[in-house]
């Protein structure tokens, strides 16, 4: 009796195993290619009244990936935020599987929804022989690729500059040479810059920029409750900066979790992501 009683407990145990295997599983891999679209809103006195509203859909670390045929509900969710213009921070491509093919097609797409404006990500860097032809494509199909320079958005007479830093592996630029080259701008006013890596907080926040829009940590890859992100490249484990809103002073860094995945397949409580910032003004008059 004992002995029956043992086995039925043991493929009890062993079925509430399976089951659980089977839908953290499931759960995984939906949660996997479930892109979460999260709004927020950063006000500034230093914005320009006109600006006040102007939304920036964010896409960063594609990496090849495809949401539905040819990435056709990665689109539609751009369609439904409605933005001013699309950021772009790198990583559209994957250096260890290049599809170029997939980065073009999405990116002309996405200039018919809103201005695309790109800057490159260290897996772009990495393909430096495939890269201008890449590039030279993207400005074809009508994206503002933006290497260590800065656009002036104007609306009803008022501008804000939207600045985009190359990968610090695509450049001979140091750190001296971006910071210097943010405060030419952010001296002037309102500066968004788009640049892939959250780890340069500090060169961010000594440029005194306004608004930074990064990615490349992929949250983190494995995110556990309370505690954040367990690697992110260029950090290491447990990383600082993983995701979501970093403030120091008036400098603002909004870290997306990415879309799609690199040398990790799989994420783990950590969707990927399609940010939406609103920009507001707190000036008065």
């Amino acid at each position: 009796m004992y002995m029956k009683r043992k086995n039925v407990f043991l493929r009890m145990v062993v079925c509430i195993f399976l089951l659980t295997a089977v839908l953290v599983s499931a759960w995984t891999l939906w949660a996997d290619n479930a892109v979460k679209e999260t709004f927020y809103t950063v006000e500034s006195d230093r914005l320009p009244s006109a600006f006040g509203g102007f939304r920036i859909a964010h896409v960063t670390d594609l990496h090849n990936d495809t949401l539905g045929d040819d990435n056709a509900a990665l689109l539609a969710q751009l369609q439904r935020a409605q933005p001013d213009i699309i950021a772009v921070t790198g990583d559209l491509i994957d250096c260890r599987v290049p599809n170029m093919q997939i980065a073009l097609a999405f990116m002309q797409k996405a200039v018919q929804i809103a201005p695309v404006y790109y800057v490159t990500g260290n897996h772009e860097a990495a393909l430096y022989a495939e890269y201008p032809s890449f590039e030279k494509q993207l400005i074809q199909v009508g994206v503002t690729v933006l290497n260590n320079e800065a656009v002036t958005l104007t609306k009803n007479g008022q501008t804000i500059t939207l600045l985009g830093l190359a990968d610090p592996n695509a450049t001979t630029m140091d750190s001296n040479d971006r910071i210097s080259l943010m405060q030419t701008y952010t001296a002037q006013g309102f500066t968004v810059v788009l640049s892939h890596r959250p780890e340069i907080f500090d060169e961010y926040c000594t440029a005194q920029a306004d608004l930074v829009l990064t990615g490349h940590a992929h949250g983190g890859q494995i995110r556990i409750p309370f505690i954040g992100g367990i690697y992110a490249p260029g950090q290491g484990l447990l990383p600082e900066y993983d995701a979501g809103v970093f403030t120091r002073g008036n400098t603002v860094m909004y870290i997306s979790r990415g879309i799609g995945n690199s040398l990790f397949p799989i994420r783990f409580n950590n969707r990927p992501e399609l940010p939406v910032i609103t920009l507001q003004t707190t000036a008065i008059g």
